[in-house]
């Protein structure tokens, strides 16, 4: 489970609203001052991040939380989001090619770009009911862990 810590800003039936300030792992690497995403990171500045997590714990607005994804979702989803429109832009080429050069007795070049655009719209038209498929699934959802005990600044 990745874990975060944030605080709930809103409530909204089952979901809450938290808020949790963007970090950067750069601090624990040996290669930060050569590394371009310690410079990105630098550049950007520390962001806040909102986001709407399953509330488990009946959290309430104030509250500092913990939030944790399933590192199984995350690798899922990214492999959706990234791999399959990727896969359908290259199949899709590359039946292309193979049927304009079948059709036309020649290889051309319109043909492997009108599969690729085929291919890759057909990705995002499967991204789009990946996502709807998964949009309630809680492996792919952030939840509400725990309640994160908070000493008090001086």
């Amino acid at each position: 489970m990745l874990e975060e810590s944030g605080h709930i800003v809103d409530v909204e039936g089952e979901f809450a609203w938290v808020e949790s300030e963007r970090q950067s792992t750069c601090g624990g690497c040996s290669a930060r001052k050569g590394c371009g995403t310690g410079a990105i990171a630098k550049v950007l500045g520390r962001k806040r991040m909102r986001l709407r997590v399953v509330n488990r714990i009946d959290a309430a607005v104030g509250d500092h939380v913990v939030i944790g994804i399933a590192e199984s979702g995350v690798v899922r989803g990214s492999l959706a989001v990234y791999a399959v429109p990727l896969a359908g832009l290259f199949g899709g080429a590359i039946a292309g090619q193979l049927a304009g050069g079948y059709l036309a007795g020649t290889a051309t070049d319109l043909p492997a770009m009108a599969g690729a655009t085929a291919g890759f719209v057909a990705g995002l038209a499967w991204l789009g009911r990946f996502s709807r498929a998964t949009r309630t699934d809680e492996s792919y959802q952030p939840v509400l862990l725990r309640r994160e005990t908070r000493l008090p600044t001086v």
